[in-house]
């Protein structure tokens, strides 16, 4: 009885050592004063910094003990030698035009990049340079007669203001907009995200491609 009893802790012990142990990965969003993006793993965003946080679990790979039977040596069955694969057929030579790599001196630059300012002084980066147009909500007062004034809604168009980045600070500015595309595609809504992930991986396409990725 002792001894099927200690068998018994010991199998609990095995079974409890074998459960897969959880890790926590923390994903911080920043927002500086400027309206720059950055996304950071594990460390809190710096202070004056709009801060949103997302926690993902990521299960460790369990592992499993294979279990050893003792079974009847058996006589294995004569196999027949497989015959030799057929030797395949040599490439054929690369065209010297099309097999050309491209060295880093003949990356192009990035296209035009333009920085808009809203009418409340947020900033934001823009590929075609087209203003937007916005509705200013306006508080309108006293509408009705004398004995009953009324509140009502209306808005003030106006249209951001946008200028092209300097070609000297171009490459920072796609750096910075790749950014800000990955962090729409981390945290934007589940409806957009064929949407924002072709934005992201274009954008990352020019970064790459062009002199900022040299």
């Amino acid at each position: 009885m002792r001894s099927a009893f200690a068998l018994a802790c010991a199998s609990l012990l095995i079974i409890a050592d074998a459960a897969p142990a959880r890790a926590e990965v923390v994903i911080y969003r920043c927002t500086d004063a400027s309206g720059a993006v950055s996304i950071q793993n594990d460390i809190p965003c710096p202070k004056g910094s709009k801060q949103t946080r997302r926690v993902l679990d990521t299960p460790s790979p369990s592992t499993t003990t294979p279990a050893f039977v003792d079974t009847p040596a058996v006589a294995p069955d004569p196999v027949e030698p497989a015959p030799p694969p057929a030797p395949e057929p040599p490439a054929p030579a690369p065209d010297p035009a099309s097999a050309r790599a491209q060295p880093d001196g003949e990356r192009l630059p990035p296209p035009p990049l333009f920085e808009c300012t809203t009418f409340d002084n947020d900033h934001y980066l823009s590929d075609d340079g087209t203003p937007s147009e916005r509705c200013v909500p306006l508080e309108v007062t006293g509408i009705g007669d004398g004995s009953a004034p009324g509140v009502g809604a209306a808005c003030q168009k106006t249209t951001d203001t946008c200028q092209r980045v300097p070609d000297g600070a171009a490459c920072d500015a796609w750096k910075r907009r790749e950014r800000e595309a990955r962090a729409t595609l981390m945290f934007g809504k589940a409806e957009d995200k064929d949407k924002n992930e072709a934005d992201y991986e274009r954008v990352q396409r020019i970064v790459t491609e062009s002199t900022c990725g040299a």
